[in-house]
């Protein structure tokens, strides 16, 4: 199944919530993510523009989507950004691809900076 970061951020209104009720939310939306056939693997709290960092295992985009929209809906969220990951293995195997697709960038042959 294909792994996601998910970053979010919550709202002012929802940090004033857990200093008044502390409780680890981490627990409580592990049964949504299982419930779209999902894993939590393992989530942190972090320091700078998000305030949690999750890792999940989910069957498809549409569900890793699924959960975000769940999250951002749910009011306590103020940014969510899902993003899909790949191992090591599924990387060598899109550069081998990225070879192979005929790709030829407007600056090919004029020095070191080459884009789109």
């Amino acid at each position: 199944m294909p792994h996601y970061c998910h970053q979010v951020s919550y709202t002012k209104e929802a940090w004033a919530r857990l200093m008044a009720d502390p409780q680890d939310r981490l627990e409580i939306v592990r049964l949504p993510i299982e419930k779209l056939g999902g894993k939590l693997h393992s989530a942190f709290f972090a320091f700078g523009p998000f305030d949690v960092i999750a890792i999940t295992e989910m069957p498809d985009n549409i569900s890793a989507a699924a959960i975000a929209i769940a999250f951002a809906a749910g009011g306590a969220v103020a940014h969510v950004q899902t993003t899909p990951l790949m191992t090591a293995a599924q990387a060598i195997e899109a550069l081998k691809k990225a070879g192979t697709c005929g790709y030829k960038s407007i600056v090919a042959g004029h020095g070191a900076a080459a884009g789109a």
